[in-house]
């Protein structure tokens, strides 16, 4: 990897980490987001609990991808890298990788339920549902936590990398929203539709409980904007 190239990495994670306050998605610094170079075998991330009006580029920690090596940086990575790079090991789509504790994605995560599709706002983002993961077992919060959260993900999605690209985010239960791109910055921007959507769903829910997704709707818009056998999430 060049110098060029991991400066211009470097700038991006920044700018998509500072974008998480900007949009309202964290209290304190609850959130985080990565950027991968899979060429070099690195991704770069936040530091541990670096409030976002301090954050410089070069606090930014480098990671090497294969085993979780810190590479460089005087700060300790965030808790969550684990988990992002289990993401980026399992998804070859993945480019960028964002965590946050935005309130509304986390109530569903909370309820353990997945985010229903009742729109089309909804549906520009994601093909179905923001499904949320069983709960970790004992075992697997013992040991390993981080890493485990990420092959919980995977495995809700079946390590499906095109799965991955239609329904980029994930919520874990009683934790929080994990979502994803081609780049950092297009994980933050998933993150910010993630809790939009949330948030209308609630409104949506509180005054119809039992309100269906209009299918026709649905099918006739995934069709125009994928094109004819676009899947569409049960």
């Amino acid at each position: 990897m060049t110098g060029h190239a991991l400066d211009a990495l470097r700038q991006e994670v920044l700018e998509a980490n500072l974008a998480i306050p900007r949009a309202g998605l964290a209290t304190l610094t609850w959130g985080n987001v990565s950027g991968v170079d899979r060429e070099a075998g690195i991704f770069l991330i936040k530091p541990s609990g670096v409030p976002y009006e301090e954050l410089k580029a070069d606090d930014l920690v480098t990671v090497r991808l294969s085993d979780g090596a810190v590479l460089d940086g005087r700060l300790r990575p965030s808790t969550d890298t684990e988990t992002h790079r289990c993401l980026y090991l399992a998804f070859p789509s993945v480019g960028g990788v964002t965590h946050t504790h935005s309130t509304h994605a986390v109530a569903f995560a909370q309820a353990r339920r997945d985010i229903p599709v009742l729109g089309t706002t909804h549906a520009d983002t994601f093909n179905g549902p923001v499904p949320c993961t069983p709960d970790l077992t004992p075992e697997q919060c013992a040991k390993d936590y981080e890493y485990n959260t990420g092959r919980i993900i995977v495995d809700l999605l079946d390590g499906d990398d095109e799965r991955a690209v239609e329904v980029p985010g994930v919520l874990v239960a009683n934790h929080g929203p994990f979502t994803w791109g081609a780049s950092a910055r297009k994980s933050v921007e998933h993150a910010i539709v993630c809790e939009a959507v949330a948030d209308m769903a609630i409104h949506t829910l509180a005054l119809a409980a039992t309100a269906p997704p209009p299918r026709h709707l649905l099918d006739r818009h995934y069709t125009r904007k994928h094109g004819p056998g676009a899947y569409y999430g049960n």
